[in-house]
């Protein structure tokens, strides 16, 4: 039960209830050596008591009166007296035990103050929050060291306002260091202070990939598969978007309104400029447009590739539809009045309005559509041997009805196989970007156009076995931290965290 204050003379234990008191003194006769010069003298100046605070015992509080020696240092000019300390047992100026110490500080490690404090109250451990933290804050950090391969991320302190950079061993997943903002020069500053990296893997940040070429002009930058391929995810959902009109043939047809006679004579508005010569910003500024629509409207050749297949949420008239098609099919002139009575009487739930805005869609003779493009998109990226049967005949049937979704098909195929990193994948990303290039796929080719921005490091990416998902995973667990700590706390503590966790 005591065996932590063995190197302790134990000379009375007395129950009181709620506490369990310990008398002890230093054993006599034994050598202490002085702080100061190191010398060892048994000479004894006099006496005096300490009150430590031990590892509970039944859920109740120990505190160790202990009688330690002053002592007279041998050492003539060094200090006169000094009282004696026991590694392990007394550490100078401590109030616990370094067992309790260390129980302590395992719980503010991954609780911190208040949450620490509720949890050590249970376990017969009193403290305050702040002193709590200050334990916290006196964890030793993990020795400094410079990795062989670097993994840089970044992460928000106050969501568009203020960020951080973390930065771990990538190949060990081991925390290294956590810098105070996301710009290059703070980066560069620490690569340039820690020589020795030889590799770092980064997302498709401008500001990172500056900070490496200037400060490791020789380092591999590599970046992260995950982002290619979530990049890639983003321009095929736009693109299945852009085509829906062609491969959702089971859909309604697209009414020629308002919408799309404006769709049309903006169409032409915009390619007549470009056809002059005009700039995309000088189109956007005469025709009082955003520079987003202007550009949306240049990639496109023809003006029905902008309008979008209709997509209709559930209703509670869709248990019915079987019904009002066939009633409408036998008798075009039925009224809608009647239907609603029929329906009523075979329990539909829903009011009248909603039955005639269905009707008057179109939704009782034109299916809506199979899929909507988000879940075609997510289709086309799901790997083939995860989807079943009547998913994957779903999404042959609706990429064969238009030629563009057959090329983003293979495209997304084709990719997938180089995030499988392999000594020539750099030679078949190149041959991939190619025939995307012949592909009437505009979504695709703003994708390339970063690829290009960073051509070296997305080959470095698919060819070479090293990843940044070490660190989107400290990206996570700083986010659980932020959220224990409600944005009380500074960055410092946040930081010492972090390298502890």
């Amino acid at each position: 039960m005591f065996s932590g204050l063995s190197p302790l003379v134990v000379e009375d234990i007395a129950d009181q209830g709620e506490q369990i008191r310990v008398r002890a003194r230093t054993p006599n006769g034994s050598s202490a050596a002085c702080p100061t010069c190191g010398a060892g003298t048994t000479r004894v100046h006099g006496y005096h008591e300490r009150t430590l605070a031990d590892v509970a015992v039944d859920t109740r509080r120990v505190l160790v009166m202990v009688r330690i020696r002053r002592m007279v240092c041998p050492t003539r000019g060094c200090r006169q007296t000094f009282r004696e300390q026991l590694p392990g047992v007394l550490e100078r100026y401590q109030r616990r035990t370094p067992r309790l110490a260390s129980q302590i500080g395992a719980v503010v490690r991954e609780l911190a103050g208040r949450a620490g404090v509720r949890l050590l109250s249970a376990m017969a451990v009193h403290l305050s929050r702040h002193t709590a933290l200050r334990i916290l804050l006196r964890l030793p950090l993990p020795p400094p060291r410079v990795p062989r391969v670097l993994g840089v991320d970044d992460f928000a302190l106050r969501r568009r306002h203020r960020y951080a950079t973390v930065l771990i061993d990538a190949e060990t997943r081991e925390r290294i260091d956590v810098l105070p903002g996301r710009t290059a020069d703070v980066l560069e500053a620490w690569l340039r202070t820690h020589p020795g990296v030889q590799i770092v893997c980064r997302d498709g940040s401008g500001a990172y990939a500056e900070a490496i070429r200037r400060a490791l002009p020789d380092a591999v930058q590599v970046t992260d598969r995950w982002h290619l391929w979530h990049n890639l995810g983003e321009a095929v959902t736009k693109e299945v978007a852009t085509h829906s009109a062609c491969w959702a043939k089971a859909g309604p047809p697209i009414k020629d309104g308002k919408r799309a006679q404006t769709t049309r004579e903006r169409w032409q508005q915009v390619h007549d400029l470009l056809g002059k010569g005009v700039g995309l910003l000088e189109c956007a500024r005469r025709l009082n447009l955003g520079l987003n629509t202007v550009k949306r409207y240049a990639r496109v050749s023809e003006p029905e590739r902008l309008q979008r297949a209709p997509q209709y949420r559930p209703t509670l008239v869709d248990p019915y539809r079987d019904h009002l098609k066939r009633r409408r099919t036998d008798d075009p002139a039925v009224p809608v009045l009647h239907l609603f009575n029929e329906i009523k009487a075979l329990g539909y739930p829903g009011s009248f309005n909603l039955l005639y805005r269905y009707i008057t869609q179109g939704r009782v003779e034109a299916d809506r559509l199979p899929i909507s493009p988000r879940r075609l998109a997510r289709l086309l990226l799901t790997r083939p041997d995860n989807l079943k049967d009547e998913r994957r005949r779903l999404l042959n049937e609706l990429t064969t009805a238009c030629p563009e979704m057959i090329d983003l098909a293979g495209l997304v195929r084709d990719f997938a196989d180089l995030l499988r990193p392999s000594k020539g994948n750099a030679d078949r990303l190149s041959t991939w970007i190619t025939t995307a290039r012949t592909a009437d796929l505009p979504h695709v080719h703003a994708f390339i156009r970063g690829l290009d921005q960073d051509r070296d490091a997305v080959h470095a990416a698919v060819a070479l076995p090293f990843h940044n998902g070490g660190t989107e995973g400290v990206n996570t667990m700083t986010k659980r931290i932020m959220r224990q700590m409600h944005g009380r706390a500074g960055f410092t503590l946040l930081r010492h965290r972090i390298l502890l966790a």
